[in-house]
């Protein structure tokens, strides 16, 4: 059996090429580029910085390298040893994609965003005209308004389906537009790697390796009846239809968030039992801002533990009903921890809520509330004298604990700059901004009381022009990545000019 039209529209897929993708390019490094001239055109790797980060996002000059998303930090650093090693700024991540998407939301009603910097739209519903010409002259008018607004690239892939319209942007990457006709779907699919269709990830890829079925169109060739025998009902079923290009999912711009969490992962195994229980709290709590952030409530709470050997497993706890207390989040943390054995020491902890809900079950939380009060009037506070409510002084911007590499910073005589890295009780700056030349570079005690954290900037001054596209990639051959790093404080993520 073959791919079910070679020639022609593959059914389940419009007749227009109205289903836009947006990628942006290594969104975060290329924030980042955008935002520190002096990484500009230079390889760029944001995410973990201690000995067991994971890489987020990679910059085109650091994939030459051979780095990738997801990679351990500690590889990354041995494949590309003066990149820039920068701490994730998610609040510039967030400002900058909600400057993406109400672009989007000029094009359509219809936008569905599946991250910060990636969402489908359906210009059909907008009121775009159904043709070609038309569609690809909204997709270039995209990208430079894109670029006019944030200063950053996007590649756009526009089809007739969201699994076509995905794999055309993927293709254009990067900085690119990929239009795909109708009725050369087949065609373009066929020869492509198995990889590309949503769900087959490594097992499955060597699942079908193994059967000898390596390409898209391999895929189709091998029937349903025989995916499913490989793969499981489900899975060989929904890969088959994927495959022979009948997705007729539509675009939703309402995406309801099933469950919120948080997670982290320790440098050290933690194995001593009061800070396993003390990580748990803290989690809790941080869930719980996030549930309240998004006005909801839920009535189940997960924990998630790694230990020492990559074995993970979860826990949960139904609830009466949907809470957003702090308090019963974390009893209910806690009494889950204390089922799993942890003395082995832990990689990873995590702290969910799912089941999620706009109210909140008042009285599941009345015991916890009156214990919480009462425990407070019995012991007062030792700081109340010096709260800044009591005396009137301002309250005083809290200190980092350490100052990573890639955060925001401004010093009282040399203004906003961002930490290049820390050790030995130093800290080194470099005092530039989105639309200035390379800055200069100064070191610091940690504790200097001139020096704060600040916040991010606009990648884009007004009346500014956005930075130009990133230079090309040149091969490790080219010698062109080798800058040895700056001198200055070792330690903490030091990172090249």
């Amino acid at each position: 059996m073959r791919l079910s039209v070679v020639c022609g529209s593959i059914k389940g897929v419009r007749g227009a090429p109205t289903i836009l993708h947006l990628d942006m390019d290594a969104f975060y490094a290329s924030a980042e580029q955008a935002a520190k001239p002096s990484l500009r055109g230079k390889p760029v790797v944001v995410g973990g910085i201690g000995p067991r980060g994971v890489v987020a996002t990679a910059s085109y000059e650091a994939r030459v390298f051979g780095v990738r998303s997801a990679m351990a930090t500690a590889q990354a650093r041995r494949l590309c040893p003066n990149a820039a090693y920068l701490t994730p700024r998610f609040t510039l991540y967030r400002q900058v994609s909600e400057a993406v998407m109400e672009l989007l939301g000029r094009l359509s009603p219809l936008v569905e965003p599946l991250s910060l910097d990636e969402a489908f739209v359906d210009l059909e519903a907008g009121g775009v005209e159904p043709t070609s010409a038309a569609v690809r002259a909204v997709g270039e008018q995209l990208r430079r308004d894109i670029r006019a607004v944030t200063g950053l690239s996007g590649s756009v892939g526009l089809a007739g389906s969201k699994m076509l319209a995905k794999i055309a942007s993927e293709e254009a990457k990067p900085d690119g537009l990929l239009l795909i006709e109708p009725g050369t779907e087949s065609g373009l699919l066929g020869p492509m790697s198995a990889r590309v269709i949503p769900g087959v990830g490594p097992a499955t890829a060597e699942a079908l390796r193994r059967a000898g079925i390596t390409t898209v169109a391999e895929i189709g060739e091998a029937g349903e009846a025989e995916l499913v025998r490989l793969l499981g009902k489900a899975h060989g079923a929904g890969l088959y239809s994927m495959a022979t290009g009948h997705d007729d999912r539509p675009v939703v711009a309402e995406r309801d968030a099933k469950s919120v969490s948080v997670e982290d992962t320790f440098e050290e195994d933690l194995t001593d039992r009061t800070r396993v229980q003390l990580e748990i709290a803290r989690l809790a709590d941080r869930c719980v801002q996030r549930l309240r952030a998004a006005g909801r409530s839920g009535r189940t709470v997960v924990i998630k533990v790694r230990r020492y050997d990559f074995s993970t497993l979860t826990r949960s706890e139904t609830l009466r009903g949907p809470t957003d207390d702090p308090g019963v989040v974390r009893e209910a943390a806690a009494r889950l921890i204390e089922t799993v054995d942890t003395t082995a020491g832990v990689r990873l902890l995590g702290v969910g809520v799912t089941g999620l809900a706009d109210y909140t079950q008042e009285d599941l939380f009345a015991q916890a509330a009156n214990e919480a009060a009462e425990a407070l009037a019995r012991t007062p506070d030792p700081e109340d004298a010096a709260a800044p409510e009591a005396t009137g002084a301002e309250p005083v911007a809290e200190r980092p604990r350490r100052w990573f590499p890639g955060l925001d910073v401004r010093h009282r005589e040399y203004g906003t700059g961002w930490v290049q890295g820390s050790g030995v009780g130093r800290v080194t700056v470099r005092f530039e901004q989105p639309w200035s030349a390379p800055g200069r570079v100064r070191t610091f005690a940690v504790d200097d009381p001139a020096l704060e954290p600040g916040e991010p900037l606009p990648l884009v001054g007004a009346g500014d022009q956005p930075p130009g596209p990133p230079a090309e990639p040149s091969s490790p051959e080219d010698g062109e990545a080798g800058e040895p790093a700056l001198p200055g404080p070792s330690g903490v993520g030091s990172v090249s000019p």
